[in-house]
């Protein structure tokens, strides 16, 4: 089997990469490295290149005529920037897209699996939600990728949508993972606190969870990877259930979410030490959160979360230390080809 991993030299696109690769599918990867690293995507079949560049997407598709499918990482995901730069996003994530799935429909290439996200649903109570809740994208980030189901309508192509919330941890062989020095989500901040030896603050310890802080859904970005090919091997199967015809949508998570004290206690469990820890009240615009039942991707895909969060914060802290060694030679990848 060979597929096509759009961004495929980012977070996601390149574990599921690797998951390809460990599991004999040939991924062949686009990446126009805005975000993507060259070392992620050189040991594959690898193009440079954006997915609305029609020669390149029609060279990759003659050059690899036995592609079976599609798996959409290629998009903008920070969400303050999206509500600063909506034209942006809807360029990059919908207008772009939209070209590179003509040129699919035009070769035949008929399954998609997209990677989408858990933000699209109302949530925010705290509570879990499933594939039947409320959709109610908060940002032109989350509302660029609610726009396949009319395409699958026209029988041109048939999608799987996967809709996730917080990926943490790395490729348990440390091959990639998360590119960003200082990220700026919750088990970031709490690795920083810990390799600077600060104190960790937990904003918000009245919402309506189990602990009274906010509530999130954190899942291993391996176990993502793995539920990526998993769609893909169940694909046909998945499609003969849909409600909608050639459309779906699959939740992944932990089944149950993680509280920001949780992960403060995964993050002492992982690290065999406790993480200095403060309490204040609720910023202005913080939520409580919500996280995501996984009956759907179990049932159909035979699938759920198989890492712990406490593998996911030591994997994560692992890659952080490797992580600078990994830019200082992708800067000497951009000044020699400069």
């Amino acid at each position: 089997m060979k597929i096509l991993i759009t961004g495929g030299a980012g977070y996601i696109g390149s574990s599921v990469a690797a998951f390809c690769a460990d599991n004999v599918i040939t991924p062949v990867i686009l990446d126009d490295y805005s975000k993507g690293l060259r070392e992620f995507a050189e040991p594959y079949l690898n193009y440079e290149g954006d997915i609305a560049d029609v020669p390149l997407i029609r060279r990759i598709l003659s050059e690899h005529p036995d592609i079976d499918a599609v798996i959409h990482c290629a998009a903008k995901i920070v969400v303050p920037e999206s509500v600063s730069a909506p034209l942006d996003y809807y360029e990059n994530n919908v207008s772009k897209t939209l070209v590179l799935l003509r040129e699919l429909c035009g070769h035949g290439v008929r399954r998609f699996i997209l990677s989408s996200t858990g933000s699209m649903y109302e949530g925010g109570d705290g509570q879990l939600v499933d594939e039947s809740s409320a959709v109610v994208p908060h940002s032109p980030y989350s509302a660029s990728k609610w726009m396949l189901r009319d395409l699958a309508a026209t029988g041109a192509m048939e999608v799987v949508a996967l809709r996730y919330f917080n990926p943490i941890g790395a490729d348990p062989k440390m091959r990639s993972g998360l590119q960003d020095e200082r990220p700026t989500h919750a088990l970031g901040k709490m690795i920083e606190a810990y390799q600077g030896g600060g104190t960790f603050t937990v904003t918000g310890t009245d919402w309506p969870t189990r602990d009274g802080s906010g509530l999130r859904d954190y899942v291993h970005v391996w176990d993502l990877a793995r539920a990526h090919i998993a769609a893909l091997e169940c694909f046909d199967s998945v499609m003969l259930q849909a409600q909608v015809p050639g459309f779906d949508v699959i939740n992944l998570g932990s089944g149950r979410g993680t509280t920001v004290f949780e992960l403060v206690d995964a993050f002492g469990d992982a690290m065999g030490v406790r993480l200095d820890m403060g309490t204040a009240p609720a910023r202005l615009g913080d939520v409580v959160g919500c996280a995501t039942l996984t009956g759907k991707a179990e049932r159909l895909l035979g699938w759920n979360a198989e890492l712990s969060i406490s593998d996911g914060v030591r994997h994560s802290l692992e890659w952080a230390a490797r992580l600078p060694a990994v830019l200082e030679r992708e800067r000497a990848r951009a000044a020699g080809r400069a």
